[in-house]
């Protein structure tokens, strides 16, 4: 990252919430019509799933899994 942005980040997170949250949407607004202009999308409407996406999924469910089933706790059926 550079300094510059840096800097820019270090000031935006001492506004208060609903200001930082303006400034995400003015930036998020921005890049989604820089994509729109170049014809892509940041949305995927794709119906498949590639490997980045299963493991995604998988270590989420995981991490999920494991902040409810304590290591303590034995499951049994």
């Amino acid at each position: 990252m550079t300094k510059l942005l840096e800097q820019a980040i270090e000031q935006i997170k001492q506004l208060p919430e609903n200001e930082q949250d303006i400034i995400a949407r003015f930036i998020l607004n921005a890049l989604e019509n820089n994509l729109v202009e170049k014809g892509l999308s940041i949305i995927d409407e794709s119906d498949t799933w590639t490997e980045e996406d299963q493991f995604d999924i998988t270590s989420f469910s995981l991490q999920y899994a494991d902040s409810i089933f304590p290591e303590s706790e034995e499951i049994t059926q």
